[in-house]
Order: structure tokens, then C-alpha cells, then sequence
């Protein structure tokens, strides 16, 4: 099996322009097949503010009305999205910028308002993904990028958790590659101190992230972050790493997650 390298970039990278430059030269130079998921960043929540649509998160989820729909998806699978692929195709990197309606390659159902009503976001799993189109794109040479904006088969955009898409992703095309995710943002992985930037965890195995969680270091947006890639890898994924994005190169730096437990 070939192995498919799937790289979730969050949205503290996209906002500032010289890391995401860094990054998406790294992300070129990574052997192909690829995909890039990539988060939001703040201009999103900036037009928000601008315009008067209220910004509304709950546990690190962004709550999404028809208003906030109409922004997330002119920032995201516009501005956003195609100035990574001009980036990309800059550094050498033959990519296609997607939302999960282009090619119906990623479809989603909307989530049930209880016990919180999160408006137009969109639940993904496994067999919402359109494989034959991803690996008809992946075996032209093609790079696929992804924004967090789903469809709901039905006429209607969704907003989606862009780790949650990645996982799922990584999950649906395990079954045809030997698939890698890495998740990048701006630290050097799970901290054991949320303060202290150098107290990376190098592994997190099942049993240690129930005991993160219950001790409270693991909370806000590491919270879902953690817990998607803990379903990738009993989904079948071979490899889950949560690293720099400075360091996307680098195999050995960062936090591997572990699935079971280790003895």
C-alpha cells in the first residue's frame, strides 16, 4: 500500500503569513500522495464583528447561523483555501482547492440541536467520503486541499470541525493507503503544562489521555483535537502525530498517539 500523508494546518499558522509560507513550502516538499486540511484563522471572526454577526463558541466549537454559514464559507473555501493553493502551486505542488460539496467529496449531516443547538454545522464520518474521487485526484498527481465547509446532499453548506474532517478523512482512505495524520499548529505538540511550551508529551496512549482529561490538562480546543485522533487511529489510521508546523518535516519531534494502551 502507498502511504498517504493527511496534514491538518490550524488556523493560528494561516493568520500569520510567513509561517503559513514556511509551512506550505515543508508541506510541498513532503513525498506525495497528500492532502491538506486547513482551519478558519480570525479573519473570519473579524467580518463577523465587522458586519454584526455575533461570534459564539462552545467548548472550542464555533456555533454557526445562517449569517456566520454566509462568512465561514467566503473566507474559508475562498480567500483562504485559494491562496493556499496559489502558495502551493508557487512551491511546486500541484493543488486543487476543495470544499466537501466540489466533486461531492465530502458530505455531512446536520447535527441535532440537543443538547446544543450548534445552527449549520455538519457531522462527518467514514462513509461520507467520497474515496473513488479522492483517489482518482491522489493517482493524477493532484493535491487535494480541503476547507471545513461540507454539504448536506440536499442544497445546503455546512459548517464542519476542520480536525474532525481531517480524521475522518485519514479513517475513510485507510482501507486504500497506509495513512498518516498530522495534526500542526503553533506548539511542539500536547503540553503537559499549558504555560511551559517545552513540556511536550512525546506519547499519549488511551489510558493517559483519560488521565489528561480528567486532570483537566487537556481542555478548550486540544479537547476535541485529541479526540479525533484518537478515532483515526481505531479507525485504522497507522499514524497520528500532533506537532509543530515548523516541524512538519521533522519524523521524530512532536506527540505520537498511541492506540490501546501501552504496557
Amino acid at each position: 500500500m502507498n502511504t498517504l500523508t493527511i496534514v491538518k494546518i490550524g488556523g493560528n499558522v494561516i493568520d500569520r503569513p510567513a509561517a503559513l509560507q514556511t509551512f506550505l513550502q515543508d508541506f510541498a516538499a513532503l513525498e506525495s500522495p497528500k492532502i491538506l486540511v486547513h482551519g478558519g484563522g480570525i479573519l473570519a471572526t473579524e467580518l463577523l464583528e465587522k458586519t454584526g454577526v455575533p461570534v459564539r463558541l462552545h467548548e472550542g466549537r464555533r456555533i454557526t447561523d445562517a449569517g456566520t454559514l454566509k462568512i465561514c464559507t467566503m473566507v474559508y473555501a475562498g480567500w483562504i483555501n485559494k491562496t493556499i493553493v496559489a502558495q502551493l502551486q508557487q512551491a511546486g505542488c500541484n493543488a486543487v482547492g476543495l470544499s466537501g460539496a466540489d466533486a461531492n467529496t465530502v458530505s455531512a449531516t446536520k447535527r441535532p440541536p440537543v443538547p446544543v443547538d450548534f445552527g449549520f454545522v455538519g457531522d462527518v464520518v467514514a462513509g461520507c467520503i467520497n474515496v473513488p474521487v479522492l483517489s482518482l485526484l491522489l493517482d493524477n498527481g493532484l493535491c487535494p486541499v480541503f476547507c471545513a465547509i461540507t454539504h448536506d446532499m440536499q442544497g445546503g453548506l455546512l459548517n464542519t470541525n476542520a480536525d474532525t474532517m481531517a480524521s475522518v478523512i485519514a479513517a475513510a482512505l485507510a482501507k486504500t493507503y497506509r495513512t498518516k495524520l498530522l495534526f500542526c499548529f503553533e506548539k511542539g505538540g500536547v503540553l503537559a503544562n499549558p504555560d511551559d511550551d517545552h513540556s511536550v508529551i512525546p506519547a499519549i496512549d488511551t489510558a493517559y489521555f483519560q488521565q489528561l482529561k480528567e486532570q483537566k490538562i487537556i481542555s478548550k480546543g486540544m479537547l476535541p483535537k485529541l479526540d479525533n485522533a484518537f478515532a483515526a487511529l481505531h479507525a485504522g489510521v497507522a499514524e497520528v502525530y500532533i506537532k509543530h508546523a515548523a516541524r512538519l518535516l521533522s519524523a521524530k519531534e512532536g506527540t505520537a498517539l498511541v492506540a490501546g494502551v501501552k504496557s
